[in-house]
């Protein structure tokens, strides 16, 4: 059995214009939801619990009646009060909780930059909980690539587009091949989106959920800085992977036709360094970030950043979200496309 510290860590303030009550139920529900306190863990009494928090004995025993009613804590004659066996508890014992504590801390941090007061912000929650829940269900799509950075930007374009049929989790074909946890977490996706060259890798980490490959087209401020570019610079395109550099090479020719002097290397070719100190400009692949250092002082320095193409959004992934359209009309393997390992 877990034996819970004698000292509670309960911040009361006095100013707030949450209530005394209101305060120390929230700090308690946050203990046992969050995992501070184990199933099984021993709570203070009554009396320890209020000199601890600087309250009256009432305000604790009314919160304990709350959360005994609630069915989290319970109450063994002659031992105490302990934390009871609840799904909340359950729950919290997951590795999956220390992630959405994490979401739920950069909620909290914007909403208070953007000037809303701290106790204002359950109100903005339930608000938005409530109007969620009139919805139903959001189907659940995750974003898998190989690059952290490029595949969050990758699902929030998809999250934008979709709205509020579903949520877009991102993720890396790393991160799920490294957590059990997580992986078993995304066999509950409705839908996985991918690339084309990882949708093997993603199928074969995932068995038995839906994989959709879409297509990725460079995004608008790629084409915007390749048109940019002084005609009569010397472009040098870096790629981390040497058979996504031919296709890198010609979407660089495509959307800086103006300029003529072009060379290209992978990131591992020993002489890159001397290839890039004499380029006027420098074109990166995604993942091949450590080729900026190698680039003269002042070259721009240009990421050549894939978007997944709204066409194939509207046209593959919105008919399966609408009610009540099931997931069985899925492609088994998704539509070839054209956006390669730099892209993911």
């Amino acid at each position: 059995m877990y034996h819970l510290e004698t000292t509670v860590k309960v911040q009361i303030d006095r100013k707030s214009n949450l209530s005394l009550r209101q305060q120390l139920k929230g700090a308690l529900e946050h203990a046992i939801t969050f995992g501070e306190w184990p199933i099984g863990s021993s709570l203070p009494s009554v009396r320890d619990l209020a000199l601890q928090a600087d309250v009256a004995p009432m305000t604790v025993a009314k919160v304990y009646a709350e959360l005994k009613a609630a069915g989290l804590i319970e109450t063994r004659s002659g031992s105490g009060t302990f934390v009871a066996d609840s799904a909340q508890a359950r729950l919290a014992s997951g590795s999956e909780m220390l992630r959405l504590r994490g979401a739920i801390d950069a909620v909290i941090d914007q909403a208070i930059n953007l000037g809303a007061a701290p106790e204002d912000l359950a109100g903005l929650i339930h608000a938005r909980v409530t109007a969620r829940l009139a919805l139903g269900r959001r189907q659940f799509i995750a974003m898998v690539g190989l690059f952290a950075d490029a595949t969050a930007s990758y699902a929030q374009r998809v999250a934008d587009q979709v709205g509020d049929h579903a949520f877009v989790e991102a993720t890396t074909l790393d991160q799920i091949t490294a957590d059990p946890a997580y992986q078993k977490r995304l066999q509950g996706a409705d839908i996985v989106l991918t690339f084309s060259n990882l949708q093997a890798a993603v199928t074969a980490a995932l068995p038995g959920v839906p994989i959709l490959s879409i297509r990725f087209i460079p995004s608008e401020a790629t084409r915007m800085a390749l048109a940019s570019i002084d005609p009569m610079a010397k472009v040098g395109v870096v790629s981390r992977f040497a058979d996504f550099l031919p296709v890198l090479t010609l979407g660089v020719r495509r959307f800086a036709a103006h300029v003529r002097d072009i060379v290209a290397a992978n990131l591992d070719d020993p002489d890159i360094a001397a290839l890039l100190a004499d380029c006027d400009a420098v074109v990166l692949a995604t993942g091949a970030d450590a080729a900026a250092r190698l680039a003269k002082p002042g070259a721009p320095r240009i990421e050549y950043r894939h978007i997944p193409d709204p066409g194939d959004i509207d046209r593959l992934v919105m008919p399966l979200l609408a009610p009540p359209r099931k997931l069985d009309s899925l492609p088994a393997h998704g539509l070839p496309v054209d956006a390669r390992k730099e892209a993911s």
